[in-house]
């Protein structure tokens, strides 16, 4: 009985395969080009979800994404030096240029006119 419980069952900080997993991807000069992201302290990482509502709750509907499983992504993105993969995501950066909070346009500033000086001035 033990047996069954306690089999081959990963202990629960070792890391397990998660399966098939919805990677987000970008149009690429010959096809998809897998979307890496940046940690908050500025490092690349790979980005997957476990299922397509995860993904699109988080990057959006629009969001293209395969399906890859967890070995294969990782060998896609070691050549790019890419150790960190992060699975299911909830909080992301609005993407560069989209449209989220306006930041504030800078105002012209007033050029100096040139003042003319009193004649007396120039006399002296």
């Amino acid at each position: 009985m033990a047996d069954a419980l306690y089999g081959d069952d990963p202990e629960p900080g070792e890391p397990f395969p998660a399966g098939r997993l919805c990677v987000p991807v970008r149009p690429g000069a010959h096809g998809c080009v897998t979307r890496l992201f940046r940690t908050p302290v500025g490092g690349r990482t790979a980005v997957a979800f476990t299922d397509p509502a995860r993904l699109r709750a988080v990057l959006g509907a629009d969001q293209p994404w395969i399906g890859l499983a967890e070995p294969a992504l990782r060998a896609l993105v070691a050549p790019l030096d890419v150790r960190a993969l992060r699975i299911d995501p909830v909080l992301t950066a609005p993407r560069a240029g989209s449209t989220g909070v306006p930041l504030p346009q800078p105002q012209p500033q007033p050029q100096p006119q040139p003042q003319a000086l009193p004649l007396t001035a120039l006399a002296s």
